[in-house]
């Protein structure tokens, strides 16, 4: 693997995580692998692909993301590479075909939404693939942030073309997501490999904004200040747009991206950018998955993200090099009544309940065809709650297609039980939302903050950089504009974290109300615990040992 990796791809070296995931991979096992953006997760599937015989299939979220795989792997003499989606034409698609039955293509790079097609299925059971890799595994499982229910039919299409090993790769899953990935993709006793989240190159630093108009003209003084290149997220279009046009008034080669572009225009700016033109994306959330580039120095949030995993994400497109780099979150708390917002409603009981005759109208398997002209339904909101009923209990989607009620299931209990994971889907977004105002407003340390998230500790030697813990201990708010930015105050920030060892992180731990959950962080006397029904709360040790409010579970009473 050493030697492949220097004479075929041309790494000096591997890093130890690496390695370790590859052995396993070339030894045949499930593996899942978190790795921080940057540490080379793709370099897991990619030696072993060159390695193995027969085609590595890779599932990729996103067209942008799968063409800069490919592109890279393309650089690399006599390595074939090439994906199947929507934005080629059926003559590009056919002629991938054509490689892939003449055995001349190493990795395949599909979306989940090719893989309900049967006839790709075929086509990829024929070629009789030696590995399976679910990029962004984050997005199978409903604690994820990104939970895409095509992500959920992936379990199946593995049986379907002949159960080679599966590779789950993500930036962003802490315990309980790992957990859900696992149980979801039907991994087989799985190696588990986590390289660590804490990017220590990065600076963290808040900036506490009181009014809109100020907070838009100190982002675009910010962007215009910070080393270039640099990423700045919007909350909207819109602003995008804004902050794009004023940054290049100022002299900046800057450029806007987001989903109301046209492909070309989004693809001819992400070249651009991945090319040295651009000094500055303005972008949603749409942008930077996947991109190549190491010499990212800033990412600017100009709005709140919906989450910790979320920011985590984007701002982990900065530093790839290794180099010193920012990111600086502009915060103002009325943006977050967006993001609460956003989190959403649990279905219409009456909906489900239709959904459910539908199935029951036909004696076999009914088409997600078929469901959709008896409901009315469009094919993301139907895909979505089908899966629901599915956990609840009510239907069975079959691995090749169609849909059958379970006999004898209770239409109303089914009902019940759908809405009941539905809202706790929803209370867990809206904890998410919580938990990122807690680190915007936080007067500790933010890197403690926000690698508890993810439940892992401050290293020993403490604080590699954030603005908290670069404040001295008695600092008063100071705004650098009237009435426009507030800094917060600063007990110690690196607290010690408490004697009391009873809840250490990773510690399964039931509630009388909210039931049971996982321990993600320690911070001083407050824990943070992510509960099945009601998402991630922050709970006072005092309190907790006072009133007995949580309760430790042995580990084989716990879930999974």
């Amino acid at each position: 693997m050493r030697r492949c990796a220097g004479e075929v791809f041309g790494w000096e070296r591997l890093r130890p995580s690496q390695l370790d995931a590859m052995t396993a991979v070339m030894q045949g096992r499930d593996t899942v692998v978190v790795m921080p953006t940057g540490a080379g997760k793709s370099a897991v599937y990619q030696v072993p692909g060159v390695l193995l015989t027969g085609p590595t299939v890779v599932v990729s979220p996103l067209i942008a993301l799968q063409r800069d795989q490919v592109a890279h792997l393309a650089r690399i003499e006599g390595r074939g590479a090439s994906a199947v989606n929507s934005a080629q034409g059926a003559r590009d698609n056919e002629a991938v075909w054509d490689r892939v039955r003449a055995g001349r293509l190493d990795f395949l790079f599909v979306s989940p939404e090719q893989l309900a097609k049967d006839e790709v299925i075929a086509r990829i059971a024929a070629a009789a693939p030696a590995l399976l890799v679910v990029d962004e595994a984050h997005c199978v499982s409903t604690w994820g942030y990104d939970f895409r229910p095509d992500y959920l039919s992936l379990r199946h299409v593995r049986a379907r073309i002949g159960g080679p090993p599966l590779l789950a790769l993500t930036a962003s899953a802490a315990p309980p997501v790992r957990a859900d990935v696992v149980e979801r993709l039907g991994m087989n006793e799985p190696y588990e490999v986590v390289a660590g989240f804490d990017r220590r190159n990065i600076s963290l630093e808040v900036v506490r904004h009181r009014e809109n108009a100020h907070k838009r003209r100190w982002v675009v003084e910010r962007a215009a200040a910070e080393a270039k290149p640099g990423i700045v997220y919007a909350g909207t279009r819109r602003e995008a747009e804004e902050y794009a046009k004023e940054l290049a008034a100022l002299g900046f080669d800057s450029a806007p991206y987001h989903a109301g572009l046209s492909a070309g225009e989004r693809s001819r700016t992400h070249d651009r950018f991945r090319d040295g033109a651009l000094d500055v994306v303005v972008a949603t959330s749409a942008f930077g998955m996947g991109i190549d580039k190491p010499d990212i120095r800033f990412v600017l949030h100009a709005s709140v993200p919906g989450s910790l995993d979320t920011y985590y994400q984007e701002i982990g497109r900065a530093g790839r090099d290794g180099e010193p780099a920012r990111a600086i979150l502009a915060y103002r708390p009325e943006d977050l009544g967006v993001q609460r917002f956003r989190t959403g409603t649990p279905p219409d009981p009456e909906v489900l309940g239709d959904l459910i005759d539908a199935v029951r109208e036909h004696r076999g398997a009914v088409t997600a065809t078929a469901l959709r002209e008896r409901t009315g339904l469009s094919p993301t909101p139907l895909t979505s709650l089908l899966h629901l009923l599915e956990e609840a209990g009510a239907v069975r989607v079959r691995q090749r297609g169609g849909v059958r009620a379970v006999p004898g299931a209770s239409r109303d209990a089914c009902v019940h039980e759908a809405l009941r994971i539905a809202s706790a889907r929803v209370s867990l977004e809206r904890s998410r939302v919580e938990m990122m105002r807690a680190y915007a407003e936080t007067s500790g340390c933010r890197r403690r903050h926000l690698l508890g998230y993810f439940g892992e500790t401050l290293p020993a030697d403490g604080c590699a950089g954030c603005d908290m813990c670069a404040r001295t201990r008695h600092a008063t708010e100071v705004p650098t504009r009237a009435g426009d930015v507030l800094s917060g105050t600063d007990p110690d920030p690196l607290a010690p974290a408490p004697a009391d060892g009873a809840f250490p992180p990773g510690t399964r731990v039931g509630h009388g109300r909210w039931g049971e959950g996982e321990v993600m962080s320690e911070d001083g006397d407050r824990i943070t615990v992510l509960f099945e029904s009601v998402g991630y709360r922050t709970l006072s040790l005092p309190s907790i040992h006072a009133r007995g409010l949580l309760t430790p579970i042995p580990p084989t009473a716990s879930r999974g």
